[in-house]
């Protein structure tokens, strides 16, 4: 397993990183921890989680997948094994249940998060510890452009990196990253760091596939890349579309069908669902199913750090890691970025 440097920090991380959201939802406590177990044995040192996990999000569930790694964390004893990640959720008035609805990304609150995903985790420290959306108003989970009418207080991002310092000075958490930002949240992170003596971001966890793209072309690859900010890619498979599962069976057992349509609308437009058509009958034309093209090619772009994989057995784990060999021949790229180009990010 290929392992890369996380910015600035000394963290060296596997290239793919185990996702956990399915844990306590869709997956039991016993199969959370054999998809552990068989990760570390395929080389990955890279676990993800958060605190609203898992998802669907219910109150009744909240804090399970933390509880979960946390119980393998102490059966196992291979803490030392793993850079552990975990993330403290922004403010949503439809997550009320998350910290009692106290989710404004201040010292307070992310002092009273990180206490909990500790206790849950059954640890001393997050080696990675991560803004889940921001607290400012920003084009997420599926909007398509910035709305200034939707402007809305907010916590100044100096005033939460020196909450994230008092956590790190205390030994509670080693570094810091954000997810779901903007190329203007990476570098207002990065500058008030520099100006104010403040701990830097080592990543961004922002989603990125073969139907969502804007990771290329919003600034964020530049931006990241001068400014030594890992992409941690979540949803390389689209919410399970991009293997196609759905595509052969409308029915098939996944999120898209278990969970309501609202959970994901951007998964199921019409958009997406000609681009996955046309991405299955590329892979399979090479030999490849359509899960090893859509991973082999996020593992192998140049500003991924690490590929967060999810999977619901072992059977799709193995396959989601068994991609990391697959390399795609410059014919099979040139013909996905023609797919690109005539269905630009139907999923982003």
């Amino acid at each position: 397993m290929i392992k890369t440097r996380l910015g600035r920090t000394p963290l060296e991380v596997s290239k793919i990183c185990l996702g956990t959201m399915t844990f306590g939802e869709q997956n039991s406590e016993t199969d959370a921890h054999s998809q552990l177990d068989y990760a570390l044995e395929r080389g990955i040192n890279f676990v993800d989680t958060a605190e609203m996990y898992p998802v669907m999000p219910r109150p009744q569930t909240q804090g399970d997948t933390e509880r979960f790694i946390g119980s393998w964390l102490k059966k196992s004893g291979r803490r030392g094994e793993i850079v552990l990640a975990t993330k403290a959720a922004g403010p949503n008035q439809n997550l009320h249940w998350v910290r009692e609805g106290k989710q404004d990304l201040d010292a307070a609150s992310l002092r009273a998060a990180v206490e909990d995903s500790l206790r849950r985790l059954q640890t001393d420290h997050i080696d990675l510890y991560q803004l889940h959306w921001p607290s400012r108003n920003v084009p997420i989970f599926g909007a398509t452009a910035f709305d200034p009418a939707q402007e809305r207080a907010a916590i100044p991002v100096e005033e939460t990196l020196a909450g994230l310092k008092e956590l790190i000075d205390a030994g509670k958490i080693g570094h810091i990253g954000l997810s779901n930002e903007s190329a203007w949240g990476v570098s207002e992170f990065v500058k008030q760091a520099e100006m104010k003596g403040l701990p830097r971001i080592a990543s961004v966890q922002n989603l990125y596939n073969l139907t969502a793209r804007k990771f290329e072309t919003s600034l964020m690859d530049e931006t990241c890349f001068r400014e030594d900010v890992g992409l941690l890619a979540y949803s390389p498979l689209a919410f399970g579309q991009l293997s196609a599962k759905y595509l052969d069976d409308p029915k098939a057992s996944g999120r898209l069908t278990i969970f309501p349509a609202s959970w994901s609308p951007r998964y199921l437009r019409a958009p997406v669902l000609a681009a996955v058509k046309e991405y299955a009958a590329l892979a399979r034309a090479n030999g490849m199913t359509p899960t090893q093209m859509a991973l082999a090619w996020c593992y192998s772009r140049w500003f991924v750090a690490s590929t967060i994989i999810g999977a619901t057995s072992l059977a799709q784990l193995k396959e989601n890691i068994d991609a990391m060999s697959v390399t795609l021949a410059p014919e099979v790229v040139a013909e996905i970025d023609a797919i690109h180009a005539r269905i630009t990010n139907p999923g982003a």
